[in-house]
């Protein structure tokens, strides 16, 4: 079994991995968070997918980190669609192209800055997921590790997602 820790303003909502009780809490928290609702109908319009039926996980490591989306039950044209969009994401982000998570968020997101500025200090590789894929974001430059911290935090918190998967 897997869990989900979300984490917004200082709350903790804990959730079983997958399907319909997943839905429901990012469903509730939306109803309770414009700001989140927002992020939620931006990010379908950019990833292709419905967002209340998908997970995302934003992962520290020590040399970058690691970026899943999923949809939370089968669905070969969904994963199809996240797998594309994570070769855009790859594409764009090793280009210093920030726009996305920019528009997704209505603000500028953190890190971002320094990640275009550093572009090259920065590899991005995309690994299929049974559901969908994962962006590994790999440095060897501090401050680029650093950004990518700040922009995976950032992102955990606007989209209400786990640091990482527990089993």
């Amino acid at each position: 079994m897997r869990f989900l820790h979300y984490a917004p303003v200082g709350l903790v909502f804990l959730g079983c991995g997958g399907g319909h009780t997943d839905t429901a809490q990012r469903r509730a928290a939306a109803a309770n968070d414009p700001t989140y609702a927002g992020v939620q109908v931006r990010g379908e319009s950019v990833m292709g997918v419905n967002q209340y039926t998908s997970t995302h996980v934003f992962e520290p490591l020590p040399d970058g980190g690691r970026i899943e989306l999923e949809r939370d039950a089968a669905d070969s044209a969904g994963a199809a669609q996240i797998r594309r969009h994570m070769h855009d994401i790859a594409s764009r982000f090793a280009a210093g192209d920030f726009r996305l998570p920019g528009f997704v968020h209505a603000r500028r997101v953190p890190g971002t800055d320094v990640m275009s500025a550093r572009r090259t200090e920065i590899r991005y590789i995309v690994d299929s997921l049974p559901r969908g894929a994962a962006l590994r974001l790999r440095s060897a430059d501090p401050a680029a590790i650093r950004a990518i911290h700040d922009f995976l935090a950032f992102q955990r918190q606007d989209h209400h997602a786990a640091a990482h998967h527990d089993s």
